[in-house]
């Protein structure tokens, strides 16, 4: 059965969902091509923050800035990286593309009115209202096309259950301490609960699992064709311009012929083996976040029509620390640490027992120092070391703070127990007397709220992953209560970044720089505007959003 449509959208994840929105709003008939049985990609996974500065929800909670000031800061972290095409062209749609959807879809967004990029203390750093979410979705309201919608990461959630930043993740954490907290988590769980046993999911969706419920209700309301289970094999040229893809469905090769051109978002090289061994460090030991569709075929496509990947990034990869969970059944799977290296009474350490990196900063500076700091021939991976305190007020990884119990992470071998720091590197295979002079040394200054060494809970971007209640600083408190636990930690990465060359408008371009007809980038098959460095949190979905809004605009009226 071979097809017809104007736009052809290959990948669902943000970037393809908002290609494929915006295209059809615009009066283009939009068919979205998906490789996998759902939809979602690694969105469906991701925490869900998007990065778009200047943006109308900002202005509605009183951030208004100087539209000068992101572009600075941009400057200031990307240095030669900085390609003023491109970040113009992101910071000038950003806004319009959150107007967009807020006025003309069913996504809606809150405020992260209070947190400040990653840099803090760099020229134009904001310190608050850039980056919004999806609000909580009731996935109900999809109706049978909820089977459509990829479920959540198991492992960052709880029993299936997604938990957003903020005041929803703050009451999960202090459960045992507050009335108001522990009745938020009861209604939280009860509903849950009861969701499992009707529908055999969860449907109070959060996050990048809301941001795509979202979308797909906005794609369905707009008449998109929606063909998952079709993954793109090749695509049709036709007088040098693309004019649509071939894809395999459950009965053989499909046809689709496109007039307005064809979109590549289908989530980058995460799990291309080939590619990601000539161009990551340490690949070998490398675990990505990503969906395991994930496995370049956007870019293969684009190759294939003459476009050129952009090796030339500072990084190839959004990189994540992560750990290893192995399950009952033998498999493993991935957490992203994210919150627990922030919080105060949790330092890392490489297998010498010396810490190598402020804690606090950014997941991707964590995977970098990591990278830079082992030494030639020995494995890439630290150790996240606290105490008893620690980890029943906070957990660490994906063992949960107290009442949950230690036990099953104990004897499955994700977490490492020490009577004392010596124990505990013996057993890990740190130098005892390494992590030994390490603690004692972090200890002296963190009785203080002080960290000589690398600084820690010194800029607002720090002190927001850290306790408000842990005074006078957020972000440091002594380990110094037995038993000690460890968790491993490796790189990982959250997708990647070394995409197509593509121009402002996401058309990709050929090796002379010219863009190919009927050809479009967007998400991760397109070389990251941020050039491999991680600005702030939100900075794969923002771009992913708002050049996918840029590419089907573009394809529906030239502009």
């Amino acid at each position: 059965m071979d097809m017809d449509c104007d736009l052809l959208v290959i990948g669902s994840g943000a970037a393809g969902l908002a290609a494929a929105v915006t295209a059809a709003h615009h009066g283009l008939r939009v068919i979205v091509a998906e490789k996998s049985a759902t939809v979602g990609g690694t969105t469906a996974w991701s925490g869900g923050w998007i990065w778009a500065p200047c943006n109308p929800v900002a202005h509605r909670n009183g951030v208004v800035e100087d539209p000068s000031e992101p572009r600075r800061y941009l400057e200031a972290v990307l240095g030669n990286a900085f390609n003023a095409e491109l970040v113009d062209a992101f910071l000038a749609a950003a806004p319009e593309m959150v107007g967009f959807f807020e006025d003309n879809t069913a996504l809606a967004f809150d405020c992260g009115a209070k947190i400040p990029d990653t840099y803090s203390h760099l020229p134009g750093a904001g310190m608050g209202g850039r980056s919004v979410i999806a609000q909580p979705y009731d996935a109900r309201d999809l109706g049978d096309a909820v089977q459509l919608l990829r479920k959540p990461m198991k492992e960052t959630t709880f029993w299936g259950m997604t938990i957003q930043a903020g005041p929803d993740l703050r009451a999960f954490m202090t459960a045992t301490r507050s009335v108001g907290s522990a009745l938020h988590v009861a209604r939280r769980l009860s509903r849950h609960v009861l969701e499992l046993a009707r529908f055999g999911r969860g449907m109070q969706v959060r996050n990048g699992n809301a941001l795509v419920a979202r979308l797909l209700r906005s794609a369905l309301d707009q008449g998109v064709t929606i063909l998952p289970g079709h993954p793109a094999t090749g695509l049709i040229s036709l007088d040098g311009r693309i004019k649509g893809a071939t894809l395999t469905g459950p009965d053989g090769a499909v046809q689709v012929t496109a007039s307005k051109g064809v979109v590549l978002a289908a989530g980058g090289f995460p799990h291309d083996l080939r590619r990601r061994a000539a161009q990551f460090p340490w690949p070998e030991n490398h675990l990505s976040l990503a969906l395991p569709h994930a496995t370049g075929d956007g870019l293969r496509l684009g190759e294939s029509a003459g476009a050129q990947q952009n090796t030339t990034l500072v990084s190839p990869g959004a990189w994540c620390p992560v750990s290893r969970v192995p399950s009952a059944n033998g498999s493993t799977g991935v957490f992203p640490h994210i919150i627990d290296r922030g919080k105060p009474g949790v330092i890392d350490v490489l297998a010498s027992g010396r810490r190598f990196t402020n804690e606090g900063l950014g997941y991707h500076d964590y995977v970098r120092d990591m990278l830079d700091s082992v030494p030639d021939g020995t494995p890439a991976e630290s150790w996240l070391i606290c105490d008893h305190r620690f980890i029943r007020r906070y957990g660490l990884g994906i063992v949960r703070p107290a009442p949950v119990p230690l036990s099953p992470w104990l004897r499955n071998g994700y977490l490492t127990r020490g009577e004392t720091p010596k124990a505990l590197a013996q057993a890990c295979g740190i130098d005892p007397a390494g992590l030994v002079e390490t603690l004692t040394t972090y200890n002296a200054g963190a009785r203080l709220g002080e960290d000589p060494a690398f600084g820690r809970g010194t800029t607002p971007y720090m002190r927001l992953q850290g306790d408000p209640d842990v005074t006078p600083n957020p972000c440091i408190a002594p380990i110094e209560t037995g038993p000690f636990y460890a968790v491993k930690v490796v790189p990982g990465s959250f997708g990647t970044f070394a995409g197509l060359k593509t121009d402002g408008h996401a058309r990709v371009l050929d090796d002379n720089g010219a863009p190919i007809p009927g050809l479009y980038a967007a998400g991760t098959d397109m070389a990251s505007v941020m050039g491999g460095y991680y600005p702030a949190g939100g900075i794969n979905l923002g771009p992913a959003l708002t050049f996918g809004f840029i590419a089907g605009r573009h394809a529906a009226k030239g502009v």
